[in-house]
């Protein structure tokens, strides 16, 4: 075996310790690779997941969450309780504020699947929005 073997598909998902755990801030996740299988067919399936949370004193390490959403390649899912085990996994592991997934499944028979799920951490209110006026293009380009 290698001193470094290569990565390998896992559910364990690791945490580290939130270094702003006083302020509300938005962490995001793309993962734009997702895949899986159908159950009923075993023809793959493809999505687009975007992951916002607002972590409380855990956030999600990057490399685990990678090599937990390598682990679903070879597993036949519904869309709506994979993107479901994904919320309840990522609660369980970090146990944040705010955990939104929007899952966007590529077209299967004509049709696409977009499946939203959400968490809110018990007692936990978001803060007011604040919105910004626009600044003009050429000013934003001189930020």
């Amino acid at each position: 075996m290698p001193p470094n073997p290569p990565s390998l598909p896992s559910k364990e998902l690791h945490v580290f310790p939130n270094p702003a755990p006083e302020r509300d801030y938005l962490i995001q996740f793309v993962v734009p690779e997702f895949t899986c299988h159908c159950p009923l067919t075993g023809q793959p399936d493809f999505a687009h997941f975007t992951i916002e949370m607002i972590a409380d004193q855990a956030c999600v390490e990057l490399k685990s969450l990678k090599m937990y959403f390598w682990s679903f390649r070879d597993e036949g899912a519904f869309h709506e309780k994979v993107t479901n085990t994904i919320l309840s996994d990522l609660v369980k592991a970090s146990d944040p504020r705010f955990c939104r997934i929007t899952a966007k499944w590529y077209v299967r028979g004509g049709i696409f699947t977009n499946v939203v799920v959400e968490h809110r951490k018990k007692g936990w209110t978001p803060q007011p929005r604040v919105d910004l006026p626009a600044v003009p293009g050429e000013m934003r380009a001189l930020a």
